[in-house]
């Protein structure tokens, strides 16, 4: 089991049972892999998931997400302001290395400037990529 964080773009591509990369949202609720996150993460998730479908959907997808055995909640105690060009991504840097995540899966470019920090160490994987360690 691999410990994960998901961005909202990742997360929002992954939870519909018709997408392609469904399998990575059957995977953190079936423990294959643990989905890491915080109440910041949460809050941001829910915004996002009312804004492209539902309240009550985003509100249902939320539940399942709090009442999973295999998520791990986190509290950061150190913010690292590493990604300058989005702040708002910080949180799920923050999450990893509280988390001691595996991974952050994400397609976004704005986390690729954590591929040369040494500290604090955090990787990224692709949605892509993280579908074929599947």
């Amino acid at each position: 089991m691999s410990r994960l964080v998901l961005d909202t773009n990742t997360l929002v591509q992954c939870i519909s049972h018709r997408s392609r990369y469904h399998d990575l949202w059957r995977s953190v609720l079936d423990g294959r892999n643990q989905l890491c996150v915080t109440t910041e993460i949460l809050a941001e998730y829910a915004e996002i998931l009312e804004q492209k479908t539902t309240a009550t959907f985003a509100t249902l997808a939320l539940d399942v997400i709090i009442n999973n055995p295999y998520t791990l909640f986190v509290t950061p105690y150190y913010k690292f302001n590493v990604i300058t060009a989005d702040p708002d991504d910080n949180k799920f840097v923050d999450c990893a290395v509280a988390a001691n995540a595996h991974f952050i899966v994400t397609d976004d470019h704005h986390y690729n400037v954590l591929l040369g920090m040494e500290f604090p160490k955090v990787s990224i994987i692709k949605l892509d990529s993280m579908m074929n360690l599947l």
